[in-house]
């Protein structure tokens, strides 16, 4: 799939596909994955089982990320470069939308709303 398509498939991309992306800028295994996140995100966000191995199997799928070695029976995974672009194009896009309604707040207040 060529990096529009998989823009457009990901884009904006869900909470899961996000810190599970983000996760992998180190090597992790899905249990792994899911500690890192409930740590990152102040255990705001719990990935169940069934939610983590499907979505790991659609990045794999679409090459964002790919599988690096086997321990245990586990898999690791790293994020791929492909996979790395399309992180850096959810982040952009979220910090464009922080920076609008930053300003558009800042606005609201100094015109005494």
């Amino acid at each position: 799939m060529d990096s529009k398509k998989i823009s457009h498939k990901y884009l904006p991309m869900t909470e899961t596909a996000y810190y599970i992306l983000l996760a992998l800028t180190s090597p992790r295994h899905g249990y792994g994955i899911m500690l890192h996140v409930e740590q990152i995100t102040g255990k705001r966000i719990k990935l169940g089982a069934g939610t983590i191995y499907g979505t790991l199997s659609k990045l794999e799928k679409d090459r964002l990320i790919a599988p690096i070695a086997e321990e245990e029976r586990r898999k690791i995974y790293k994020i791929t470069e492909r996979g790395i672009r399309l992180l850096k194009l959810e982040l952009s896009r979220l910090q464009e939308l922080v920076a609008h309604g930053n300003a558009e707040m800042e606005e609201m207040t100094s015109a005494g709303n």
